[in-house]
């Protein structure tokens, strides 16, 4: 069964107002559309095109509920889970428990014209024992300070669609930020009133077994209302460095991290102060070309900064922020669940499955992501045909063109803007036409 969806963009401040309109060939709503859903998660769940298709139901969580040995397949109806072990392919939302039928991930178009926060994401166990321990505390779902808002760990995926995609990713090295500081005290020396001290206080919290840790440790809780004010003062520091790094690029020197010395001017525009500033120092900086993608599994520190891409994530809706935000942070959780190894990027290498359909498949059971182009031939009359066999229900949004999509029981025409929810039964996909596709469905 193929069953048509949409849903309104979420106008998080952060969104681009047109990046997503004009992806998808619609009208502006002139306010900011950062994310457009596209999935059952109990946020926002996509609306149901056609409700009489599926017995009344409006929206996809309600028809899932209502049907889910149709709408799931009989696997993720049963309410099997990868528990502990690994990903959990139940509901999410406020009311999820562990044995409801849920379709495990959530596909987004995602459009960010401002930094979004530092941010990290729980291990399944962590997930489920914080969600329980907060339930016991009787600490409200929707509360602002709340950080497990359901039992569920949130691995996710960002493929770039824009020309660029700007993020922060994984920690860096110490050796690779003992050089970044070195270039600042560089920077320092070359100003009228040097102010080393203040670099040295970082500096010196670099060492030791558990050094990036210790560090942001203390970033996060002497600049979050310490009383020492040292965190203030290089964070303050910092920032006049970068800002005057550019008046000596001009006059011709050159500046070896020049490229995060202007994300610290962006961030201090955006979030003047905030420790998250000098945090962004200690963790990889990443372009994504189109095409690109990284992902992002439990315990990556990371932060989208500009861009246009399609996100797709296990279905949950736990965040732990470490800066960058003025919302709740809670030190102690994030610490516990930060991994703070030192990573390289984390690209994401599709497989070419065959010409034209190309697949990112993460670690984790919840999803995969399936993009799908296909450029006219010579001779129009013979159809470009590409397929793609369903691992369980799947999401495709059409982002080029147009594509006859045809399955073991039924097919649906899709056309630049359009999504469809797909049942698992209906096994291969064919699609016949020609523009770009991305397809969501469960893991292998």
């Amino acid at each position: 069964m193929f069953v048509g969806i949409t849903n309104t963009p979420r106008n998080y401040a952060w969104g681009s107002t047109t990046a997503i309109a004009d992806l998808l060939g619609r009208k502006p709503s002139g306010q900011p559309e950062a994310e457009l859903w596209l999935g059952a998660h109990a946020g926002s769940p996509a609306v149901i095109a056609d409700p009489q298709q599926v017995n009344g139901a409006t929206n996809l969580a309600e028809w899932i509920a209502a049907a889910p040995d149709v709408a799931l397949g009989a696997a993720l109806a049963g309410g099997s889970s990868a528990g502990a072990e690994g990903a959990a392919p139940l509901a999410g939302g406020a009311g999820a428990t562990a044995a409801s039928p849920r379709l495990p991930f959530l596909l987004k178009i995602l459009a960010a014209d401002h930094p979004l926060s530092l941010q990290a994401h729980p291990t399944p166990e962590r997930a489920l024992a914080g969600f329980a321990l907060e339930n016991a505390s009787d600490v409200p779902v929707d509360a602002g300070n709340r950080n497990y808002r359901d039992p569920f760990h949130k691995p996710e995926l960002i493929f770039a669609l824009s020309d660029t995609f700007e993020a922060l990713s994984g920690f860096r090295d110490v050796s690779e930020v003992r050089r970044l500081i070195d270039e600042l005290r560089a920077l320092d020396v070359a100003t009228e009133d040097p102010q080393a001290s203040a670099l040295d206080a970082l500096e010196n919290r670099l060492t030791g077994p558990d050094a990036v840790r210790d560090t942001v440790d203390w970033l996060l809780r002497d600049g979050r209302g310490g009383d020492s004010g040292e965190v203030k003062w290089l964070v303050e520091r910092v920032v006049a460095l970068a800002e005057y790094s550019v008046f000596l690029a001009e006059g011709g020197a050159v500046i070896s991290f020049a490229r995060e010395l202007e994300t610290v001017r962006s961030l201090a525009a955006e979030y003047p102060g905030d420790p998250g500033i000098v945090i962004a120092l200690l963790v990889n900086r990443v372009s994504l070309k189109r095409g690109e993608a990284l992902y992002l599994p439990a315990g990556n520190i990371h932060a989208y900064l500009s861009g246009l891409g399609v996100e797709v994530m296990a279905a949950s809706d736990n965040v732990l922020r470490g800066g960058l935000t003025p919302k709740h942070i809670d030190i102690d959780e994030l610490l516990a669940v930060l991994d703070f190894t030192p990573v390289a990027p984390p690209y994401l290498v599709p497989t070419e499955e065959s010409a034209g359909v190309s697949v990112f498949r993460p670690d984790v059971p919840d999803f995969q992501l399936v993009h799908i182009v296909a450029e006219a031939t010579v001779d129009a009359a013979v159809p470009v045909m590409r397929q793609f066999t369903l691992t369980g229900p799947g999401i495709a949004v059409c982002t080029a063109g147009g594509f006859l999509v045809a399955g073991a029981g039924a097919s649906v025409k899709l056309k630049r803007g359009e999504s469809v929810y797909v049942t698992p039964d209906e096994g291969t996909l064919t699609f016949a036409g020609t523009g770009e596709v991305f397809l969501a469905t469960t893991g292998v």
